[in-house]
This record gives C-alpha cells, structure tokens and sequence, in this order.
C-alpha cells in the first residue's frame, strides 16, 4: 500500500528548527530508505513562492501565495510504501517534523477514483 505523507506547519516553526531539523529529516529519509518504505519526497519553498491556479468558464485565473489561508501549509512530502497501516503510521511517527509540525498520512489510491 503507498501513502502519502504530508509535512504540514506554519513557517515559523521551519525557521525556528533550522539546521538541525533539516538534518535529522535527512537522517529519517535515509533509514526509510533503508527499510524499503521511503520512495521519494523532499521539501518544498515557502508557500509565499507558490502559485494557485484554476479554470473558470475556460478562463485561467492564477494568483500568487497558496489558496488556503490558514497558518499551516504543506512545506514537504514523501511517499511511503508499506505492508499495512499500522507500519506506515509507525514509520511516520519517527519523522522529526511530529515535533514541531503536524503530519497528514493519506492513502494513495491505485487507480481511478470511482464514483460513489
């Protein structure tokens, strides 16, 4: 089973863990890695570089910073192959983000959503 797993904070507290948190993210990487469970990811620029876009009426509309407007926002990701569940909320539970950020872990779907 593949899953997705979401860095998610507020750019305060990247800022604030500096060197040492990218360190040990790297470290984290590096055992999944090991493991067989990690497949990829990295982190991502400060949202205020993204960039929203949608189509309306065929028109496209792109706007500057990330659409939602919360404090948080996603700054990383890596996709994790695991038997089960339960391995992949302990493999994420080890991330050194858990600390100071949040994790979203979210099954990655196999195929084309279906209709419910």
């Amino acid at each position: 089973m593949r899953y997705l797993l979401l860095l998610c904070g507020d750019e305060s507290a990247a800022e604030a863990s500096g060197p040492e948190m990218a360190r040990r993210c790297h470290e984290w990487a590096a055992e999944a890695e090991r493991r067989g469970v990690r497949q990829g990811g990295t982190g991502l620029h400060p949202p205020a570089e993204a960039k929203t876009i949608r189509v309306r009426d065929g028109e496209v509309l792109l706007t500057d910073g990330p659409f939602a407007e919360t404090k948080e926002q996603i700054g990383g990701y890596n996709v994790l192959e695991c038997p089960d569940r339960e391995t992949a909320v302990e493999v994420a539970s080890r991330h050194p983000w858990a600390e100071v950020g949040t994790l979203e872990l979210r099954e990655i779907l196999d195929g084309p959503p279906t209709a419910s």
